[in-house]
């Protein structure tokens, strides 16, 4: 009899688990939006992005400073990609289809024109208007940042579509996919 009160008290407290809030499982709130990074240097835009649109990709579409002192745009000049180095760091791509988690949230590689490396990253809004960014060089040295969804436009944003002239611009691997083409019939 005390094995099956035990048992009962298991099935009622994962059942008060689940109605409070510890669903396992569950969908993450999607975090597409533009945010403003915790230092306040630039705007990041997440959307959807991928084959099946299930994937978060992130482009710079704002920049407190986007040009150096001579007026010049900042450059990808630390990329490994040697084709990649001219490009503006304005519009560009540094959050790579991130993947949602078994624990609801987002995560894959962001890139650091700093440096020209990946990191491991995983993000989750942790309000309606916040977003948390954890973000590691190896998996016990990792850096957790609060982003602030914004909703105005500043000078020189960038607010096209994603691929569009005043649009950020996507890696060749994440741009739009285009739409399958119709299949015919066999004889016509």
């Amino acid at each position: 009899m005390n094995f099956f009160l035990r048992f009962l008290l298991r099935i009622a407290i994962t059942i008060v688990m689940m109605a409070l809030g510890g669903q396992a499982g569950a969908a993450p709130l999607d975090p597409s939006g533009t945010w403003l990074v915790e230092d306040g240097r630039a705007r990041i835009r997440l959307e959807r992005c991928g084959p099946s649109r299930e994937r978060i990709c992130g482009f710079i579409v704002w920049m407190k400073e986007p040009a150096d002192k001579r007026g010049q745009p900042y450059r990808d000049k630390e990329n490994p990609d040697s084709d990649k180095r001219a490009r503006t760091l304005l519009g560009h791509q540094l959050i790579m289809g991130l993947q949602v988690t078994p624990e609801g949230r987002f995560a894959g590689d962001i890139y650091n024109a700093e440096d020209g490396k990946f990191y491991s990253v995983s993000l989750w809004r942790e309000s309606p208007d916040r977003l948390e960014l954890k973000g590691c060089l190896i998996k016990f040295l990792c850096q957790t940042q609060t982003w602030q969804q914004t909703l105005d436009v500043q000078p020189g944003q960038l607010v096209g579509l994603t691929g569009d002239l005043n649009g950020p611009r996507a890696d060749k691997e994440w741009a739009a996919v285009p739409a399958p083409k119709a299949i015919q019939a066999k004889g016509k």
